[in-house]
Formats: structure tokens, sequence, C-alpha cells
């Protein structure tokens, strides 16, 4: 599956979050990351972020999409990371 992972993380964990995600995915902007995952890589990443995330405070919204094929990706502005991905 393909996903696009974006959070809002407090800043005490921000560093941790992102170390996760870098795990798993490729890093596009600040708090957005992308990338293909089997099925229990998705489940593993779910579980290491949840033992670091505040419920209370924090925020992470995963998309998923079946395939990338059918979806367009659209830059506009300075290009941070190059993706091949989309």
């Amino acid at each position: 599956m393909f996903i696009i992972l974006v959070y809002d993380i407090g800043q005490k964990r921000v560093s941790k979050v992102m170390k996760i995600c870098r795990k798993y995915l490729m890093h596009v902007q600040k708090s957005v990351f992308e990338g293909r995952l089997t099925p229990s890589n998705y489940r593993q990443l779910k579980r290491e972020l949840a033992t670091v995330i505040d419920y209370h405070l924090d925020s992470i919204i995963i998309y998923h999409l079946e395939s990338p094929r059918y979806t367009n990706k659209e830059e506009i502005g300075k290009i941070k990371h190059q993706s091949n991905i989309l």
C-alpha cells in the first residue's frame, strides 16, 4: 500500500516521531512522509508511533492509497526533496 503520513506533534516528541517515520517512509516536507509499505511494516510503524505520541496533544493523519498510479502530485515553489514515488 502507498501512504501519505502527516503529523502535528509536540516539540518534545517530534524528533522521536521523525526518526520512526524515516525508518519506513521518505521525508518530503517538514511534517510529511510518503512511501510504500507492506501491511506488516504499516502495523509496526503504527505500533512504534503509539509508544511515543501523547494522544491528548498530538495528531497523526495517514492517507491510504491503493496505488500511487492514479494519483497526481503537483509541487509549487522550491522543491526540498526530490521523490520519484508519484
